[in-house]
């Protein structure tokens, strides 16, 4: 969508540069109530730094980030914690932490200080890890779980804090396909606003509402899936010759990379 005053979240010619090398170059996205967003693009392209810069952790060297209309930059930590929820490609600590203890973590935007936990607190921990399929786990520590359990754990954390807009990096990784589309699914089911960082085009493509396409810093692309994901800007992109279609079963666009043949390798 182009940028207007509706949108949950809008970023206004976002630039980042570290040692007088720029990483982002003028990018500039919204994000609509409900809408899944895709930031898809090479390793490399800019994806974790816009992101970064959308979720404060990088103040951009020009351009701004607003919140329904408000300047990020002049929102507390806690008032934009209860409206934006974070989920970054770092993995959780290794300490001898609970997973209900580590989920409880997205209710302290909604807490006085020093209040102890609620009841409302403990049912939003409960209906968020059952949700990621993830109860069992509540009284085992983080040392104690795999890396796709982990992720699970850390999504539920985000919809602990009951947010009205996800900002994630690679929600997927570390999953078998069975929880990518779980998550996936859980993410677009909540009709949260949410901007999604994906590698995997082909989830992308089915999940998400639009997509982003960077490259080089850049936003190289952006619209409907099958508007962003055709064969040349994808060999322009990625530099691999694909085949776009419908799938039958779903009606959304359908990625097949043709590998190189052994011969030209």
């Amino acid at each position: 969508m182009t940028a207007t005053t509706a949108a949950m979240l809008e970023a206004r010619d976002l630039q980042w540069e570290v040692h007088a090398r720029r990483v982002v170059h003028g990018a500039s996205l919204a994000l609509a109530r409900g809408e899944c967003v895709g930031l898809i693009g090479p390793n490399g392209s800019g994806k974790s730094t816009l992101l970064r810069m959308l979720y404060r952790v990088l103040r951009p060297t020009h351009g701004c980030v607003q919140l329904q209309g408000q300047d990020v930059a002049g929102m507390g930590a806690r008032a934009f914690a209860r409206q934006v929820a974070v989920l970054a490609q770092e993995s959780a600590p290794h300490f001898d932490t609970t997973v209900a203890e580590l989920v409880m973590l997205g209710r302290i935007p909604h807490q006085a200080d020093w209040a102890r936990d609620s009841a409302q607190d403990h049912a939003a921990v409960r209906d968020a890890l059952q949700q990621v399929g993830a109860l069992a786990l509540a009284d085992r520590t983080l040392a104690d779980l795999s890396g796709g359990e982990k992720q699970r754990v850390l999504v539920a954390r985000a919809l602990a804090q009951q947010p009205q807009v996800l900002l994630l990096d690679e929600p997927t990784n570390h999953l078998d396909i069975r929880y990518q589309l779980e998550v996936m699914g859980l993410l677009r089911r909540q009709r949260l606003s949410a901007i999604v960082a994906l590698h995997d085009l082909n989830i992308a493509a089915h999940y998400c509402d639009r997509l982003v396409l960077m490259d080089q810093g850049r936003i190289v692309a952006e619209g409907e899936p099958g508007t962003v994901l055709t064969p040349a800007t994808l060999q322009a992109v990625y530099g691999v010759a694909t085949e776009v279609d419908t799938h039958p079963a779903t009606g959304r666009v359908r990625i097949s990379f043709i590998p190189q043949a052994l011969d030209d390798a």
